[in-house]
């Protein structure tokens, strides 16, 4: 079994496994990675903002592949430890802003279904 504590090795395993799903379905592959170029090309964002970016929505999304990635291209981009850590804050804050947002909708649902129940 893999130790996934390795994320360089997490990142090399995904590379390797994703080159064999594209054997299976190209097109899907060519196009998410089209995707992910595609946000460079109008350059009105620095590759560093972009993974910081990045590193915020694999947080939310808890998306262990994209972390492993990212974080390697954050750091060729030159992002810090603190930059990282201030764009994971507004995950967090959004993450709780989310949760704050939906628990108004579900006390409104809760009071719906009483006030059907009768």
């Amino acid at each position: 079994m893999t130790d996934w504590s390795d994320w360089n090795e997490r990142r090399e395993h995904l590379g390797k496994a994703i080159g064999a799903y594209s054997s299976v379905a190209p097109d899907t592959v060519s196009s998410i990675l089209a995707l992910n170029g595609a946000s460079a090309k109008s350059g009105h964002l620095d590759a560093k903002t972009r993974e910081l970016i990045a590193l915020a929505v694999a947080a939310t999304t808890r998306c262990d592949g994209c972390i492993t990635i990212h974080a390697a291209e954050a750091v060729k981009a030159g992002a810090t430890r603190e930059e990282i850590g201030e764009a994971l804050s507004v995950a967090i804050a959004l993450n709780a802003g989310a949760a704050l947002v939906y628990s108004t909708r579900i006390m409104d649902a809760f009071d719906a279904a009483k006030k059907a129940d009768g």
